[in-house]
């Protein structure tokens, strides 16, 4: 999974998608999370590092990073691996 090429996010979590005109906001964490892909990280580089960081536990990150990556795929902002 990768973050589209053209998707702009800013530091205060501003996401931007030039293909839709559409825009979105992200809490920090989102920022990290969204950042951390968009750097090719792995489930499990971000899941540790995520745990390590915050106050939560693996199935709650789970869940929470599953639901922000269905986001993301909804609007159009990921490449998942089969599309090429």
């Amino acid at each position: 999974m990768k973050i589209k090429k053209n998707i702009a996010l800013s530091e205060s979590g501003f996401v931007f998608n030039p293909s839709t005109g559409e825009s979105f906001s992200v809490n920090p964490i989102g920022i990290e999370v969204f950042n951390a892909i968009k750097e090719e990280q792995s489930y499990e580089e971000i899941s540790k590092t995520m745990l390590s960081k915050y106050n939560t536990d693996g199935d709650t990150f789970e869940k929470d990073y599953n639901d922000f990556v269905q986001l993301l795929n909804t609007y159009q902002l990921i490449e998942l691996a089969n599309e090429g």
